[in-house]
């Protein structure tokens, strides 16, 4: 794989890895955010948007108090 993590420069296979080796265990235990992590970078995964843009409204959203990705709950916490 290259240096470069743009979509124009990465396959879909290599930025899946991306974000898994960016976020880590994202098959093992959870405290239940991981869905809504993992849901918030699909559309780079999908080469729909680069991380930065991602980034930066997420960033947007947290700055202004709008609600972003939901927490969903981890079937395996009890």
């Amino acid at each position: 794989m290259n240096n470069s993590i743009r979509i124009a420069d990465t396959t879909r296979e290599e930025r899946e890895q991306i974000i898994a080796e960016s976020i880590g265990n994202i098959s093992g235990l959870c405290d239940g955010c991981s869905p809504g992590i993992i849901e918030m970078y699909q559309e780079y995964i999908d080469g729909k948007k680069e991380l930065r843009e991602i980034n930066a409204e997420f960033r947007a959203r947290y700055m202004s108090g709008a609600s972003g990705p939901e927490k969903s709950t981890c079937d395996y916490a009890g």
